[in-house]
């Protein structure tokens, strides 16, 4: 693994090897994984994008963001535990951001578990403030659910 990686847009023929990388990128945390189906409604939605990671020429990773008028969300970063800590999810991250910021978004939101001090350190790093909370959000298979952090970034 080298760590060289390419974003390319998500399209319709990448919808089952994206289910599959989020079934694996999440299936550690007890998540439910988003099907086929769910992404291809998520995909058929204005203002949706989505984005595949490359590595090395296999999928490494996505991520789904969608914009609404001024705001936008980050709808889910994925990668697969092998590619972890390689540098995939700020180059995702930074595709969204410049999909977001192209669309003319100011701000940038999205939902982090409170117990994914990995992913919280990424979205600090990158500018994201916690903005509020939904508690018992993500369900945890047979652990209890986690609270959710919301969190904010000024785009632009």
């Amino acid at each position: 693994m080298t760590g060289g990686f390419d974003i390319v847009p998500l399209g319709a023929l990448d919808l089952d090897r994206a289910a599959a990388l989020h079934a694996e990128s999440f299936a550690a945390m007890g998540e439910r994984p988003w099907t086929r189906q769910d992404l291809a409604g998520l995909l058929a939605s204005p203002g949706v994008a989505g984005f595949l990671l490359r590595a090395d020429g296999e999928d490494a990773g996505m991520a789904l963001c969608r914009v609404t008028a001024d705001e936008a969300e980050l709808m889910t970063i994925a990668v697969r535990p092998e590619w972890r800590r390689q540098g995939g999810a700020r180059r995702l991250l930074a595709a969204v951001l410049a999909r977001v910021r192209e669309a003319g978004a100011s701000a940038l939101f999205l939902e982090v578990g409170a117990d994914n001090p990995a992913a919280r350190q990424l979205y600090e790093a990158h500018g994201f403030v916690p903005v509020g909370r939904r508690k018992a959000y993500y369900g945890r298979g047979a652990l209890p659910p986690a609270d959710a952090l919301v969190m904010r970034r000024t785009v632009g």
